[in-house]
This record gives structure tokens, sequence and C-alpha cells, in this order.
């Protein structure tokens, strides 16, 4: 195998043309970073694109409509693909299995990432990765193979979860909400790095940089990953264009190249969710250690001390969970559905938590309608338009209550602590 040098080239700012045109010479694709792989019989050309520029949509028509290729490959999933195609999608999503299945945060973050994405496109006047769809029309509407190389985006989420720990959660958390409260538009050097990057990578802002775990999650397995798919392309390919984000041409190439082991046992490898259990033990360990404290407090201070004791985990457990859903601006009912569940927890089983209940009643009483749904994507992209949408507040119910559920159930255990010992 054999890969050239990358070659970088500004991003020029052009207006994309109807679909039945050909692009002007000028906007020859080779004239944008790009790399060339030679493997196994197959002539890879990596494109590198910006998903925020008019001229990327250019270069992709260019190569396209050069006649150069027999199959073009793209950094989508069918999630991301559907969601370029059909904006009506989210219409049709069903919000309580979202919630009952334990996805209400993974959708609230895809939420709030999506809308950063669209300010961005408001302020570059163009739609986010619009020369990844541009590319996926053009090559079905010249009969070309089309292979979508990109790993799930919620997979990608999930392992950037897994990686984050509890801690490192609730700091990405943060970060999301200070990006849906700032209002400032990119200066002149972010819109650069932007434009050199990936839309994934870019959304995380400094934290991504920060953070090796996310990272390795949103940018590096990716790298591997597309590298593997494009190794999977059907025999009959030979000349393969790859439209990616220019962030990822070099560990792509790198990957194409180098990489040796089966591009089965690459996906399988970086499509598995592995759940940390170290939180989980540690919560369980501090809940028997509490159980052990209320237990020794009976035995040493009788029956006062311990129903003293019950009374402390009953209140804070329960009012830190109704104070998250009353942020949340949940309905009375859910309001009181999450007191109740969250000083159950030690007999509650794993996956039923308070904000699951909370968010399910609260979806019942105030069931979103089919606007609330077509609004969606407009409304999160403000903290005011979460509370105003229906689907989008009952998300908060669920994030929120389980946030203030895990705060009671710490904050509880000290103050036992403090009574029994202190």
């Amino acid at each position: 195998p054999h890969a050239t040098a990358l070659r970088p080239h500004a991003l020029n700012d052009t207006t994309p043309r109807a679909p039945d045109q050909t692009p002007p010479r000028s906007i020859d694709w080779r004239s944008q970073p790009h790399a060339i792989v030679e493997r196994d019989g197959v002539h890879y050309t990596l494109l590198g694109t910006a998903h925020v520029s008019r001229a990327s949509v250019d270069a992709v028509e260019h190569a396209i409509t050069s006649g150069d290729f027999d199959t073009v490959a793209v950094e989508l999933d069918s999630q991301r693909l559907q969601a370029l195609n059909d904006p009506d999608a989210l219409a049709r999503l069903n919000l309580v299995d979202v919630i009952r299945k334990g996805h209400g945060a993974l959708f609230a973050a895809n939420l709030a990432l999506g809308a950063y994405q669209r300010r961005i496109a408001e302020q570059f006047g163009i739609e986010p990765g619009a020369e990844l769809k541009r590319a996926v029309a053009l090559a079905e509407a010249r009969g070309l193979k089309m292979e979508l190389i990109d790993r799930n985006v919620g997979l990608t989420f999930r392992r950037a979860f897994g990686k984050l720990g509890f801690f490192g959660n609730l700091k990405f958390i943060a970060s999301l909400m200070m990006g849906l409260l700032s209002s400032e538009e990119m200066d002149e050097d972010e819109i650069e790095k932007l434009k050199q990057g990936d839309i994934l990578e870019s959304s995380f802002g400094e934290f991504a940089q920060s953070n090796p775990a996310l990272y390795e999650a949103v940018i590096a397995e990716r790298d591997r990953y597309m590298a593997a798919r494009l190794r999977e392309v059907p025999a009959d390919a030979k000349r393969v264009l790859a439209v990616v984000g220019a962030g990822h041409l070099a560990g792509l190439a790198r990957h194409l190249e180098h990489d040796d082991a089966p591009p089965a046992a690459v996906r399988d490898e970086l499509e598995v969710v592995r759940k940390s259990h170290l939180m989980r033990w540690i919560t369980t360990g501090f809940m028997l250690l509490i159980a052990a404290a209320i237990g020794w407090g009976y035995y040493q201070g009788g029956a006062e001390l311990g129903r003293e004791l019950v009374v402390q985990w009953v209140v804070f457990t329960a009012g830190f969970a109704a104070l998250g859903t009353v942020l949340a601006a949940g309905h009375p009912l859910s309001v009181l559905v999450a007191a109740i569940a969250a000083p159950l927890k030690p007999i509650r089983p794993p996956g039923l938590s308070p904000g699951l209940f909370s968010a399910m009643v609260e979806a019942h009483l105030r069931k979103p309608a089919y606007g609330d749904f077509m609004t969606l994507r407009d409304d999160a992209q403000t903290l005011g338009g979460w509370y105003r949408n229906r689907v989008s507040r009952t998300l908060l119910n669920f994030v929120l209550t389980n946030l203030g559920s895990s705060m009671g159930v710490w904050v509880a255990g000290i103050r036992v602590f403090g009574k029994v010992f202190g």
C-alpha cells in the first residue's frame, strides 16, 4: 500500500449550484485537502472537506461529476443521513419509548449538539454537512455505488460517555448547557479551526481537546472505523472517493494504509459499548455503608435515632430528586412521583430511575404535540426553548431528576454518617 502526502488548501466560500449544473473547473477537487491510498487493488481518494464550507460542496460536485470514481463513500451513518434528508423524522419519534429504553440522556445530548450545529449554520449561511448530503444525492443520481462509512452516532456518544465516567459526564453536560446559554458568534480563529476540523469534535469545543478519552471516542476511533469500512467496499469497486471531514484525513489515511486486522474485527471492537462497573460498585458500596450506619444507629441509639436516620434518608433523597424535577419545570405529579421513587433506591431494579418514572408521568400528562416535534430543533437552540417545547422539557425532566436523585443519595449518606459517627 502507498499513501501520498496530505495537500492542505484554503477553503474558499462560493455559492453551490443547482443539481444539474457542472461546477466550474476552478473548483478542482485536487486543490482541496486530500490524500490518496492504493491498497489491495483499490485506488482510494480521501477528499477532506469542511462541514460548513460552500467550497467543499463545489469540490464534491466536481469530483463526482468528473467520472473518475465508481464508488462514493461518505462520513455518515444511516441515522445522520436520515436527519439530513428527512427533517420531519423527529415528528415520528416515540418519546415514551426513548425514555423507557433509557436513552433520554443520549437523545438530550444529541439534541443539544444539533442545536449548536444549527447555530453554526445560521452564522455561515450553509447547512452543516451539506457537502455530505450533496455527495449522496449526486452518487445516486449518477448511478454510482454509495457507502456510508461512519459509526452510528449513538454508539459514538455511548462510548464517549462510558470513557468519561460520572464526573466527566457531569462536566460534559455542563459544557453543553453553557453552549446553549452562550449567544456569542465565533471569531475568525474559531471559524478557521472549524473549517479544518470535524463537526463532532468542533461541537465539543475545548472540552474535547482537553479530554483524551472524549477525543479518542469522537475522532481517533472513528478514523479506525472508517478505514475498516473502506476496506469492506464491494470487490468490484476500484476507484473510491471518500468524502470526510478534513480533520480525519491524516488518521484515516494512516489506518487505511497500515492496519492489518480484519475489518470486521475492527468494527466489532469499536461497536461494543462496555459499561464501566466502577461507579456502580462505588454506589453499591456506599448504599451498603449507609444501610450499615442506619442499622448501627438502631443498635446504638435505639428506635428514636434509627427513625431519625431513616427520615434523613427519605427527606434528602426525595427532596433533591423533587428539586431536579422542579428545576425542569415538571408537573406537580411528576415532582411527587420523583419524590416517591428516589428513597426506594435500595430496592429499585437497575435502570428504573426516578427520572424515568417522573419523565413518563410528564410525557403522559403533558403529551407533546406534533408542533413540538416540528419545532424541536429550533427550540433546542435556546434554554428558554428547551422549557417551552414539551419534548425537550420532558428530556430535561429525565436528566435533572436523575441528577438531583444522585446528589440526594450522597448528601443523605453524609448526613447519616454524621449523625451516627459525628
